[in-house]
């Protein structure tokens, strides 16, 4: 695998339409355009081909799933192949009749799939009922060759777990992209809006230190309201932006306007960051072992002792 030291990475921030085919027409420009200015790899909005459905529970919108290859990947592998760029596409999996994932494809530069992530952790929150849509993921948290280097994608909720960061850098990746639907709830956003997005940012940029890597998140923007008259919608708060292994962020996208995010990578980074603050080196590995428990509580301790 060929490592390229410096690259250009680009993030489509953009709001979805209620038809599919219109969502992967303007993503196909999108792509496009990004590649135009540069971009070796680009990535997409979890669920993009789509408005975020999960607002409510609907049997019938399992139609919207597809197979992986399928109609999206192949249509964004021919640009891949073109431009000669990575293409992460998230999708609505169908992988068996009943057996549904949330999921990412990563489409190398040969407009071949080079690996698939299904999103480990499932939310089930007012306004984001995954758990009905989505099974969790089974492949773990993996790490994938492509044309400019290693490269981790996990999906919006797993963006709060620092296991799944931590396992995804342990595998060599040199960033993680995070594509994400999260938005403000109409009647909290003047309350909580504010801190509920710093939240967001400071978890991810806290992956991108802890573990000496990039970080790109890319959300969505727009108001989406599910035809369910008692459901007040979601305003999704876009604010895609690239972290460095520092915390420090390169590029930042609005709140609320279609934008494209470049920003530039250097391995060096990684190396300069990982030399001075050794957080690999210093793990306690020998010390770890509760971490794959679901509570320490005082009768588990008691029992170690």
């Amino acid at each position: 695998m060929r490592m390229q030291r410096k690259f250009t990475i680009g993030l489509i921030q953009m709001a979805s339409t209620p038809d599919p085919e219109e969502n992967l027409r303007r993503a196909e420009s999108c792509l496009k355009e990004a590649a135009d200015q540069g971009a070796e790899v680009i990535c997409l909005p979890e669920l993009f081909r789509s408005q975020y459905f999960c607002q409510r529970e609907d049997a019938a919108l399992f139609d919207l799933a597809e197979p992986v290859p399928g109609p999206t990947t192949e249509a964004l592998g021919r640009i891949a192949r073109e431009k000669q760029v990575v293409v992460i596409a998230p999708i609505f999996e169908r992988r068996a009749a009943g057996v549904y994932h949330n999921s990412a494809a990563i489409i190398d530069a040969n407009g071949e799939v080079a690996g698939i992530y299904r999103k480990m952790h499932i939310p089930d929150d007012p306004g984001y009922y995954e758990k009905f849509y989505f099974t969790p993921g089974d492949l773990g948290f993996r790490a994938f060759d492509t044309r400019v280097g290693r490269i981790a994608i996990l999906i919006c909720w797993d963006q709060w777990y620092p296991e799944g960061a931590r396992l995804a850098a342990l595998q060599g990746a040199s960033i993680l992209f995070y594509p994400t639907a999260i938005g403000w709830h109409p009647h909290e956003k003047e309350q909580h809006g504010g801190a509920q997005r710093d939240a967001w940012r400071t978890i991810q940029r806290g992956h991108a230190i802890a573990n000496g890597v990039y970080v790109a998140a890319v959300n969505r923007v727009g108001f989406e309201k599910p035809a369910d008259p008692q459901g007040a919608g979601l305003e999704f708060w876009g604010t895609s932006f690239v972290s460095d292994p520092f915390g420090v962020v390169l590029k930042e996208a609005s709140t609320d306007r279609e934008e494209l995010v470049l920003a530039e990578v250097d391995l060096e980074r990684i190396e300069e960051t990982r030399r001075n603050w050794p957080f690999f080196r210093d793990r306690r590995i020998d010390a770890y072992a509760g971490i794959t428990q679901r509570f320490l509580d005082e009768k588990t301790w008691r029992k170690k002792e």
